[in-house]
């Protein structure tokens, strides 16, 4: 019974694994969802080459994608996959039956409902005592993509192309989706553990052969070249976009055994580290500690980016080089994060598919109050741990600071490249300390460590924000306007 117990603990799927498991020294759950994912990928690159749209039609490769993913998320997660079917097809119900001018609030407050109760669940139920995987993860993006189409669907059936943005007229979908579709699009086996978001139309392309056409060509009327005409242009193959991938995959699951593991996140807050160690020494162990702790999310994303472009899914267009660009779906992009010298700069390089559904599902769509909540939509996305409320509310006086300061001292530091060097350098260091900072409690998760670890750190980063923001003017003091360049590499717009 002791056993059984223990068990359940460790997974709440198979335990066929458990041997690895025990071998490796990584959690069951862990080894589960790394196995299913390197299965997906062989999955992927037989789909592309056995189910490729000249040989079967859409409905097969439909049917298949939907069943490997069915197959993965029972592995890893046992009956508690019944959520995200449940899920699933309560929506489909909702997007069948409910009025077009109001089926996106309704899937919004339904899949976002669903989940908000699976979070609390997790939080005041379990009392934090959760596998680092469970099934919120597939819950989460299914819960993007039940909106996503319901919002797209919205847009093609029950608004004016008028009052559309360019983007939403683009992606509008103006029929509804068969349940097989809508099930291939939520349930597929390349984004089902752990996703990314893609539009639905973008999927329905990839199925239907139609995604090369779209992204590489743009036809002159009546050139003879249509849609579904899969002899018109070349196969490109996707094996260097994959090994590519494949290889930060094997850089970041090195780093993880020979550096992630010898700094925790739990010794910021152990009571003897915080009491005996200089606050240097301190600052410094949570700089490495935050570092040492993104190769998971770096495995993770790109893992699933290789997967989608080995099926075959993932061309967005053609890169400077004439070379095909496979980062349609791409989630992170590792070299701007590690580089970056803006709080911005980071965070739209960082999960950026979610980035693009808050903005689609929330952003555009609101006229008032945007900002506070696009903010209130990701906060309650991801859950309900304390942690993350923290790690938003900090961030917002981080941001505003952020501005405040490039606004009124960047345009000093641009007229000399030697000066503009150095300027960079410290933005560097401060736009890195500061998210340390900041995502620090999404990772301790709960009220008493993040506590622990801000009084450990004197509150200083909310200090000197607040104080930044208070004390510099809103907008910089008349300077040379040549000094007034925005270098797109910072990701900066204009005011």
């Amino acid at each position: 019974m002791g056993e059984q117990s223990d068990m359940s603990f460790k997974t709440t799927g198979s335990t066929w694994l458990d041997p690895l498991s025990d071998l490796v020294g990584i959690p069951l759950d862990q080894v589960n969802f790394i196995i299913c994912q390197v299965f997906a990928l062989f999955i992927g690159f037989w789909f592309r080459l056995y189910l490729k749209p000249q040989r079967a039609g859409a409905v097969l490769r439909h049917a298949v994608a939907t069943l490997f993913g069915v197959s993965l998320i029972i592995f890893c997660f046992g009956w508690y996959a019944l959520h995200i079917f449940v899920l699933t097809l309560a929506c489909y119900g909702i997007l069948c039956r409910a009025s077009i001018h109001a089926v996106h609030w309704y899937s919004l407050v339904a899949a976002l409902g669903y989940l908000t109760v699976c979070q609390v669940s997790r939080v005041f139920i379990f009392n934090y005592g959760i596998l680092s995987t469970d099934f919120s993860g597939p819950l989460m993006m299914v819960t993007q993509k039940i909106t996503t189409v319901a919002f797209q669907v919205h847009d093609g059936l029950g608004r004016k192309q008028d009052d559309l943005t360019p983007d939403q007229r683009r992606l509008a979908v103006t029929t509804r989706p068969s349940l097989l579709e809508y099930l291939s699009y939520n349930l597929n086996f390349m984004s089902i553990l752990v996703g990314p978001c893609s539009n639905y139309h973008d999927y329905i392309d990839f199925i239907e052969g139609r995604h090369v056409w779209r992204k590489l060509t743009k036809p002159r009327p009546g050139s003879g070249l249509e849609p579904n005409g899969y002899g018109a242009l070349p196969e490109h193959s996707p094996m260097r976009a994959v090994c590519q991938k494949l290889l930060v995959c094997i850089g970041c699951v090195v780093w993880f055994f020979t550096i992630s593991r010898s700094f925790p996140i739990s010794h910021n807050v152990d009571p003897e580290f915080v009491s005996q160690t200089p606050f240097l020494s301190r600052l410094a162990y949570a700089f490495v500690s935050i570092q040492a702790a993104r190769p998971k999310f770096y495995f993770a994303w790109t893992l699933a980016d290789a997967i989608h472009n080995a099926a075959g899914y993932g061309i967005s267009g053609v890169d400077d080089k004439g070379r095909v660009s496979w980062d349609l779906v791409s989630n992170i992009h590792i070299w701007e994060i590690e580089t970056a010298t803006s709080f911005k700069t980071f965070i739209d390089n960082w999960n950026i598919q979610t980035g693009v559904w808050l903005k689609s599902a929330c952003y555009d769509r609101v006229p008032h109050y945007r900002t506070p909540l696009t903010f209130g939509l990701s906060a309650l996305w991801h859950g309900v741990y304390p942690g993350y409320y923290f790690t938003f509310l900090t961030g917002i006086p981080i941001t505003l600071a952020a501005r405040a300061v490039r606004r009124n001292l960047r345009p000093y530091f641009v007229g000399s490249r030697g000066v503009k060097l150095a300027y960079d350098i410290v933005t560097w260091a401060a736009t890195q300390f500061s998210i340390c900072y900041t995502v620090m409690p999404f990772l301790l998760l709960a009220v008493e460590p993040t506590l622990t670890y801000y009084r450990s750190m004197y509150f200083h980063v909310h200090i000197i924000s607040i104080l930044a923001v208070i004390l510099l003017p809103r907008r910089p003091r008349s300077s040379n306007p040549t000094n007034h360049v925005h270098h797109s590499n910072n990701n900066v717009k204009g005011d």
